[in-house]
């Protein structure tokens, strides 16, 4: 039988280290992504007849790490880097949560490696005419058009993320100072994020001349559906991404397509990083040099007309024609 302390109980402790997090304002998304990831550990802990939190050591731990490593997702695929470090994180700093309350003496975890997760390059970003493309693609004789063509506005005009964008509510919206207040953004922090006059413009006529139809018990959140309800994220996921496919551009994408265009498109022309990193909410601007590497139209014009080995276009049509022999000549495909 199982002693109910929760310094001997490791699901006791998991329920008190939750309830610390919730007890310090932490979103109810970390808080959820915590407890998914501490309830598969003690699961996993309990087909091992492991089910006190001091008999967790580092060797196990260990164990844990290298299960994770070969367990596979619902689609049969191994766990990404990402997704195991998603899993660990929390294993981390719920042990050292454990330790500073002297519910364990000593943290197994504080040595414990997560796998390096390589930096990955956005997979496609929108010419400036792409984007306009799609914005173009909602019905805009209808309400649900002007609302969807009010959501893509914003997305391409601030950059902000897909819960940001659920998450404005009315008072957000500074139209004087033509600014969104970006409340409670990833990591709980808030910033102001400047907004473009079209955009504002599509805004307002959603506001004043859609939303009243839908709004139920003076709900607070800007953007509604049409039975008064907070979007959901994968409904707001669906709807953009429904219309970068009628768009018919050839590349996929959906909110998040329009944050890395806007950061690329705007550090092409000429704008400083450290404000692209405050406009994107980046705690780190390492996080937003990764957009230094998608812009490499300006390093193209500048490589072009000053590299000693450029070629004129004689020079480059005969190189082209030399390339297209060889690859006929070695048989390759």
């Amino acid at each position: 039988m199982r002693d109910a302390t929760p310094s001997t109980d490791l699901r006791l402790l998991i329920l008190a280290y939750l309830e610390h997090r919730q007890a310090l304002y932490y979103s109810p998304r970390t808080v959820g992504q915590h407890k998914a990831a501490l309830t598969n550990f003690a699961d996993w802990c309990e087909l091992r007849s492991l089910a006190r939190a001091n008999e967790i050591t580092k060797p196990i731990l260990e164990r844990y790490r290298k299960h994770l490593h070969h367990t596979l997702d619902r689609t049969g695929k191994p766990l990404t880097a990402r997704n195991q470090v998603t899993r660990l994180i929390p294993l981390r700093s719920f042990f050292k949560w454990a330790t500073r309350q002297n519910y364990l003496l000593y943290n197994p975890a504080s040595e414990l490696e997560l796998p390096k997760i390589g930096r990955r390059l956005p997979r496609a970003t929108l010419t400036a005419a792409e984007a306009e493309h799609v914005l173009a693609q909602p019905d805009t004789q209808t309400m649900e058009g002007i609302r969807d063509r009010a959501i893509l506005e914003v997305l391409y005009s601030t950059g902000i993320r897909r819960m940001e964008l659920i998450n404005l509510c009315l008072e957000d919206v500074e139209v004087s100072r033509g600014v969104l207040a970006v409340r409670q953004g990833k990591g709980s922090k808030d910033r102001f994020v400047p907004i473009g006059e079209r955009a504002m413009i599509w805004l307002q006529e959603y506001i004043e001349h859609v939303r009243p139809y839908w709004v139920i018990d003076d709900h607070d959140s800007v953007f509604l559906n049409q039975n008064g309800q907070a979007l959901k994220p994968d409904q707001l996921t669906r709807w953009v991404r429904h219309y970068i496919e009628q768009a018919d551009i050839g590349k996929p994408g959906s909110c998040h397509l329009f944050r890395h265009t806007v950061a690329t498109l705007m550090l092409e022309n000429g704008a400083d990083l450290r404000f692209i990193q405050q406009l994107l909410g980046h705690v780190s601007i390492g996080t937003t040099e990764i957009y230094t590497h998608v812009s490499i139209i300006k390093l193209q014009e500048i490589h072009n007309v000053t590299h000693p080995a450029r070629l004129d276009r004689y020079d480059k049509d005969k190189l082209l024609e030399a390339l297209a022999k060889e690859v006929e000549d070695d048989g390759e495909g």
